[in-house]
């Protein structure tokens, strides 16, 4: 052994004893100097009464030159001739001397002031800006931004005294304030009239950038509108704009291969040393600067290999770069026809509403990397079991250790050992892989003692992300050897997600949508949202008009009504025949394809064609929605399932309880991409991911991805309830569509139709057969609109009409064919059903 080396560094000073530099005890003697000199000054400054005096005299000004003002309004006149070229003295002269103003000589001398001499009219703003400071100083209620309220009233102030003086005329020159005509004067006859004009506008210019920084976007997309209204119908626009993406280049970060160090075992040094107790962390420096001080070990155990996943690269490019890039890529994506040219203002959400938790970089103690590769070759050799090499691999959350056993060493040996490696490290989520896919080696995960947060940030700036030509990409984690996975939902088709109580889960539906939030214009892609909880996905509700679709009628567009769920699938269902049918006239055989035959004008709006977004299905709590509906939930879903991914309708199911009554073998056979949580039993575990390991997870989002035929552990991306509010309310403030995307009606229960024919007919039958008649519609959503009524009582009416024969039967994408005509024939109808006895 080298010699022991103790790295606690001395103490300067006793424990009770502070030592300051040498700056800051001049500092503290001359600030006890000054103090010294001046004992009551600075406690007078600070005395709460000072303050409540002040605060007062501010909140009291401020409502004296606001009456004065307005007086002075009136009173201008009168009192002009008298208060003009008069001092101060005037107001306390004591001589009689009469004012119009409602506050006296004081209100007239002081308005006149403002107004006649200084700044006119905009004088007004001193007013406002005393009256804030006194309520924020006596009451500490903040009305606005005193500072920029100030920096505002600046500008204002001063170009409202020029303008008004520009347009306004004798004998109204109080107006704009002697300030404004002085300056308003002196361009008059350096500029003449027309360059006056010219300077003013410039100067309001100037102010809005200043105050505002105004971006010329919106000027551009207003000329891009009307040069495509003037182009002909059959001509293709270049220029539509696009989204504009406010990630900027340079905050693109690029995953790096790790470096892989090799490390000789032997009888070496120990490099690290004892008597050390301060904690060491292995970084990239310690990497280029020392290549990991050798760790020993016995020499009959080969070759221990660190593999440390490097940080990820920046990228400086301009965000000019980046938006012209999204420009290209729609343009490659959809000839030259823009979908989203209806929003073509829409501006994706900056990753400045996203928090940086600070995880992303990857460090592990150099104590806690050797403590726990002893302890697994030791617990090994107990039970005679030797091994070649073994290798780490740093992660966020959790270490593999990949060992590769001496030969004749049977695999389900060690596989046995997984409960002997946990009790001897003394740690939760030890997950043994035998062997590991791909590779003729055996991993063992161990989790790290001080996990990282993986923030959603860095997931959405990372290079794989940005740079993805992905239809749906999901950014859901990074992986043990720390790089982003980014995954394709159109590919998958359909994420069955299973998890504990507080183990995730939630977290996970929201990094999914904030992705597809972060990459897809409104245009290309909907939401329907299923939260029986109620309170999981209500933040989205504030992009109802942008992503979400539902119902026509439906007041809420996150449908948490069991009863409304089943009509919500059943309206997919319908969706998906429709978009069948589109399918099979356009020739195609996927979404992808017929959008790209839409958009290059090779079929006939006319005849039913549409450009069709994609459809995303998240039911957060599937287990709920089975107890209380069974079949009628359980039927839609599989048919989707089954059928929907080629018309772009792909389903995202998640359940804190994957029994097999929940997850059934039809829903499992159709749910290929599976992600798993921390579980409570082997059995859920095999039940979602037909494997275990789920209930060996450590939680706080550590996950099992299975796209179908791996595990892949990954740190699911954090973001949290704040960032979801930022970001939705940063999309809902925006422009959007009038209403959100309007499903298809669902087909109403012909046996219940029947039985209310049996009751008699809906009091408000005539009325509706009457708009029915007259705008030769039948639906239920019109009827509900035009009579004010709910959707379900709708329903019921266009059964009942169904029933008699006034409307025919529902037909897909097509409108119900209305069998009367004309209103003459509606009467010669409605009688019939008087003497049927149907009618009152």
């Amino acid at each position: 052994m080298g010699e022991i080396k103790n790295t606690y560094k001395k103490k300067e000073v006793a424990e009770d004893k502070v030592v300051q530099p040498k700056k800051q005890q001049e500092k503290t003697v001359r600030q006890k100097k000054t103090n010294k000199s001046n004992p009551g000054i600075f406690s007078f400054l600070k005395n709460e009464r000072l303050h409540k005096v002040f605060g007062t005299f501010c909140l009291l000004f401020g409502l004296y030159l606001l009456v004065a003002i307005i007086s002075y309004l009136f009173t201008w006149k009168m009192d002009n001739s008298v208060i003009d070229g008069q001092g101060i003295g005037f107001v306390f002269s004591g001589d009689e001397v009469e004012v119009q103003n409602w506050l006296g000589k004081m209100g007239a001398y002081t308005a006149h002031k403002f107004l006649k001499l200084w700044f006119g009219l905009s004088s007004v703003l001193f007013a406002f800006i005393s009256f804030q400071i006194g309520v924020l100083i006596l009451f500490k209620i903040k009305l606005l931004d005193l500072v920029r309220t100030i920096k505002f009233s600046a500008v204002f102030i001063v170009w409202t005294s020029m303008f008004l003086a520009f347009i306004s005329a004798e004998p109204y020159d109080f107006m704009g304030g002697m300030f404004g005509e002085q300056i308003i004067a002196w361009c008059t006859a350096t500029f003449g009239f027309i360059g006056t004009l010219l300077f003013i506008l410039f100067t309001g210019f100037i102010g809005v950038i200043v105050l505002f920084n105004p971006s010329l976007n919106g000027l551009k997309n207003w000329l891009d509108a009307r040069r495509n209204e003037a182009v002909e119908e059959e001509h293709l626009d270049e220029n539509d704009t696009v989204p504009i993406n406010t990630i900027k280049r340079n905050e693109i970060i690029k995953d790096q291969e790790a470096e892989q160090i090799e490390f000789p075992l032997g009888n070496e040094e120990e490099a690290i040393e004892e008597g050390t107790n301060e904690l060491e962390t292995i970084t990239e420096d310690d990497l280029e600067d020392d290549v990991l001080e050798q760790i020993s070990t016995p020499a009959s155990m080969g070759d221990f290999e660190v593999e440390m996943p490097q940080e990820e690269i920046m990228e400086n490019v301009d965000a000019d770069e980046k938006s012209q890039e999204l420009s290209d890529e729609l343009v490659e994506k959809y000839g030259h026809f823009d979908p989203s040219l209806e929003l073509s203002s829409y501006k994706l959400p900056s990753i400045d509403l996203l928090v940086d938790y600070g995880g992303g970089g990857i460090s592990l103690n150099k104590e806690e990397l050797e403590a726990n590769k002893n302890t697994i070759v030791e617990t090994l050799q107990h039970y005679k079991i030797e091994i070649a090499k073994i290798k780490a691999t740093i992660g966020p959350t959790v270490t593999l250790y990949e060992i590769v056993p001496a030969p004749g060493v049977r695999i389900s040996k060690i596989k046995n050992l997984e409960d002997d490696i946990a009790l001897s490290l003394a740690a939760l989520g030890i997950r043994i892989i035998a062997p590991m896919p791909g590779k003729g080696t055996i991993g063992i995960e161990v989790p790290n003692s001080s996990p990282d947060v993986v923030s959603m940030r860095s997931l959405i700036a990372s290079e794989k992300f940005q740079n993805s030509k992905m239809d749906l990409p999901i950014a859901l984690g990074k992986t043990i050897s720390n790089e982003t996975m980014v995954v394709d939902l159109t590919k998958m088709p359909h994420l069955l997600m299973a998890g504990a109580t507080g183990q995730g889960k939630s977290v996970g539906l929201n990094a999914i949508l904030v992705s597809i939030l972060y990459k897809k214009h409104p245009s290309e892609v909907k939401f329907v949202l299923v939260d029986p909880k109620k309170v999981e996905l209500t933040l989205f509700n504030k992009i109802e008009r942008h992503f979400l679709a539902k119902l026509p009628g439906d007041a809420e567009a996150i449908i948490t009504d069991t009863s409304k769920v089943v009509a919500t699938l059943n309206s997919l269902c319908i969706e998906m025949d429709n978009r069948y049918e589109l399918l099979k006239d356009a020739m195609v055989r996927n979404l992808k394809e017929y959008n790209q035959k839409f958009v290059n004008r090779k079929l006939n709006p006319e005849n039913g064609h549409r450009f069709l977004p994609y459809i995303v299905l998240v039911i957060d709590e599937f287990a709920d929605l089975i107890m209380t509906a069974g079949k009628e939930v359980e039927t839609p879903i599989a048919r989707l399932a089954q059928l929907a991914r080629a018309i772009g309708i792909h389903l995202i199911v998640a359940t804190q309880r994957p029994s097999v009554n929940v997850i059934t073998g039809i829903i499992k056979a159709n749910f290929p991409s599976r992600i798993a949580f921390r579980v409570t039993s082997k059995i859920d575990s095999r039940t979602i991911l037909d494997a275990g390991g789920a209930d060996q997870l450590i939680g706080r989002g550590d996950m099992l991805y299975s796209p179908g035929n791996e595990l892949i552990r990954l740190q699911c991306g954090f973001v949290d309830t704040p960032e979801v509010d930022e970001i939705t309310e940063f999309i809902g403030s925006q422009r959007a569509y009038p209403t959100a995307y309007e499903l298809p009606e669902p087909e109403m229960d012909e046996a219940g139709a029947a039985k209310e024919l049996e009751d008699g007919l809906d009091s408000l039958f005539v009325e509706a057969a009457q708009v029915v008649v007259t705008q030769q519609q039948g639906s239920a959503s019109n009827i509900q609109r035009k009579l004010k009524i709910g959707y379900n009582r709708a329903g019921r009416i266009i059964d009942q009409m169904e029933a008699v024969g006034l409307i025919g039967q529902h037909q897909g994408s097509k409108a119900r064919e209305v069998f009367v005509s004309d209103m003459l024939g509606l009467e010669q109808f409605l009688s019939n059903l008087r003497d049927k006895g149907l009618l009152p």
